[in-house]
């Protein structure tokens, strides 16, 4: 841009010599301005002085020196990529914006990374938010949609479609970074589910108070995780096989009861024989007010704006799904490769 200006203003400048100094007309004056910028050759279109003929040659210099500052800076653009990158962005910035129903995770050290690989393995769509660029590059190395910028500022949240998201994981190592994502996602979309990492337990309140909807400490998970290995370890394993990873037999879902869609909302359990139809589990019932029901038996009436918890095999849960309707989604998610 700055040598195609420069190129203009020399081609102006000589123009307006040539018209009011030497006296032609434009078309002259243009046309002599020209073919001494391009060093073609031609013979001179009127005769020129010696005053006349000096501007020419300095104005032939300024041509080569302008033309060739372009040529090498294209040259240059051509070889550091940077056609390249801005069709890269441009691809970025539509993948953005075609994004719905999705999942941000804001960080990527080793709490979102480890969130990423849970989300690939469900197949579920979502991005992430880091502000390092190295975090950046690694994760569209590792195959995830990443963009680049301060997850706690308003402008980048609505770069990543924050509006039409499901969920946002503030996964930085910052508990007020963290809380200043609450903040921003819950202002830009009120309906998205907040999910937060704290470090201390002040924190994990504020968090909450901040209007995160679940706050979840490492140090706190991880001590409880670790003394369950301790004292109940086949239960661990069993719930962490059907809770994570993508190569599991048995697998997990909550499910809601729209009266709009599901036939069986206020009747039993027994009468509903979701067991049967689908050979999926109903493991607990979390009803509208918040009670939850452990294990239901036949008789526990299903009411509407009910969450059931059901355990089964893909295919026993999709089937479940085709009579319930999974929360937030229309289809299933479950892995890929199952």
């Amino acid at each position: 841009m700055a040598g195609a200006i420069a190129l203009g203003g020399v081609f102006i400048i000589g123009t307006l010599w040539y018209w009011l100094v030497e006296g032609w007309s434009w078309e002259d004056a243009a046309y002599m301005t020209v073919i001494t910028l391009a060093t073609v050759g031609y013979g001179e279109t009127h005769p020129l002085g010696s005053r006349g003929r000096l501007f020419t040659i300095a104005l032939i210099l300024l041509g080569v020196v302008n033309i060739g500052y372009i040529v090498n800076r294209f040259t240059e653009a051509i070889i550091q990529g940077y056609f390249q990158e801005g069709i890269r962005l441009q691809q970025q910035r539509r993948l953005m914006e075609s994004l719905s129903e999705h999942y941000i995770i804001c960080g990527f050290s080793r709490t979102g990374r480890q969130i990423a690989k849970e989300f690939r393995a469900e197949g579920v769509p979502f991005v992430v938010i880091d502000s390092e660029m190295e975090s950046v590059q690694r994760a569209q190395t590792e195959g995830y949609t990443a963009y680049q910028g301060d997850a706690t500022l308003d402008d980048t949240l609505l770069e990543v479609g924050v509006e039409r998201a499901i969920c946002i994981v503030a996964a930085l190592p910052s508990d007020a970074e963290n809380l200043y994502i609450v903040l921003s996602a819950k202002t830009l979309n009120s309906g998205v589910r907040a999910i937060a990492r704290a470090s201390t337990e002040e924190a994990l309140q504020k968090l909450r108070r901040g209007g995160a909807d679940e706050v979840i400490s490492p140090y706190i998970t991880g001590g409880k995780r670790m003394a369950a290995a301790a004292l109940r370890p086949q239960v661990l394993d069993f719930v962490d096989g059907i809770l994570t990873g993508a190569d599991r037999q048995l697998y997990m879902e909550e499910f809601l009861l729209d009266p709009a869609f599901c036939p069986f909302v206020g009747q039993s359990l027994q009468k509903a024989r979701l067991r049967s139809q689908s050979g999926a589990l109903v493991l607990a019932i979390r009803r509208l007010d918040g009670t939850l029901i452990g294990g239901p038996t036949g008789d526990t009436l299903l009411m509407p704006g009910d969450r059931l918890i059901g355990m089964g095999t893909a295919e026993q849960l999709r089937s479940l799904n085709q009579i319930l309707g999974p929360i937030n989604s229309k289809k299933l998610r479950r892995p890929k490769n199952s």
